[in-house]
């Protein structure tokens, strides 16, 4: 199937930030979602804001660190829709600090979230995907996976596991998927530095203001690798400010 039009796309994170605005994009170009994320009044409110406007989407409470959530998210596609046509990976924390505070939970949330959570959503579709002979995995990373910087350690070792484990998938994939990586860089959304340390969150939110791109050109990227036509896999997109070193 070539475009975004009909395809069943299962988005996880999608109440605010990347996700929300990817779904909005994607809803405009026909796609039916099937909408994942843990704040069930925000998800209903960008599942109410899609149908309004004549798109297709239904919602399910999702915390990606639970098997179970993920299944369900993946199989409300099948059941609602018939099928499953991609998988977009996108939930993500960026509760980043210097490695001094020992702010070990959040350590582990990036964990849980970027690495868990990935595999977990593979786990889910994978399954479905094989018996389709059909479908795409669309993974979100992050320039962190390329560039390490001070206090952002964790998060980007969690973003470079992301950025391994998309091309092992890749590689394993065969012909009929198709596993696409995109890194976005600095984008304004309300994540940044959420949960981590006063002076980390404080040096993200000033960078934000400065420099950061909105989450729309992140949704375009998305869209450009789900469009393409079958037997095309974009393997990977990194989108960036050009101010962003």
């Amino acid at each position: 199937m070539t475009g975004i039009k009909g395809k069943v796309i299962a988005l996880t994170g999608a109440s605010s930030g990347i996700g929300e605005v990817t779904a909005t994009y994607l809803a405009g170009r026909g796609a039916r979602l099937v909408l994942g994320a843990r704040r069930e009044d925000r998800l209903n409110a960008v599942v109410d804001r899609i149908t309004a406007q004549g798109g297709s989407a239904v919602g399910v409470v999702v915390d990606v660190a639970h098997r179970e959530d993920l299944k369900r998210l993946t199989d409300t596609g099948v059941d609602r829709f018939g099928r499953l046509d991609v998988l977009v990976s996108n939930a993500g924390t960026m509760a980043v600090s210097p490695f001094d505070e020992l702010r070990q939970d959040d350590w582990d949330a990036m964990v849980a979230t970027h690495i868990t959570g990935l595999l977990n959503g593979i786990g889910a579709a994978l399954p479905i995907f094989r018996r389709q002979r059909s479908g795409q995995f669309v993974n979100v990373a992050s320039t962190a996976a390329y560039v390490v910087t001070s206090p952002l350690a964790v998060y980007a070792a969690t973003k470079t596991a992301v950025k391994v484990l998309t091309e092992g998938l890749r590689q394993e994939s065969g012909p009929d998927l198709r596993v696409t990586l995109v890194s976005p860089g600095f984008t304004d959304t309300e994540g940044v530095g959420k949960g981590g340390s006063p002076e980390a969150a404080a040096a993200l939110l000033q960078q934000r203001a400065e420099i950061a791109m909105p989450p729309s050109a992140v949704a375009s990227a998305i869209g450009y690798a789900i469009e393409q036509p079958d037997g095309v896999d974009i393997s990977e997109i990194v989108v960036r400010p050009t101010v962003q070193a």
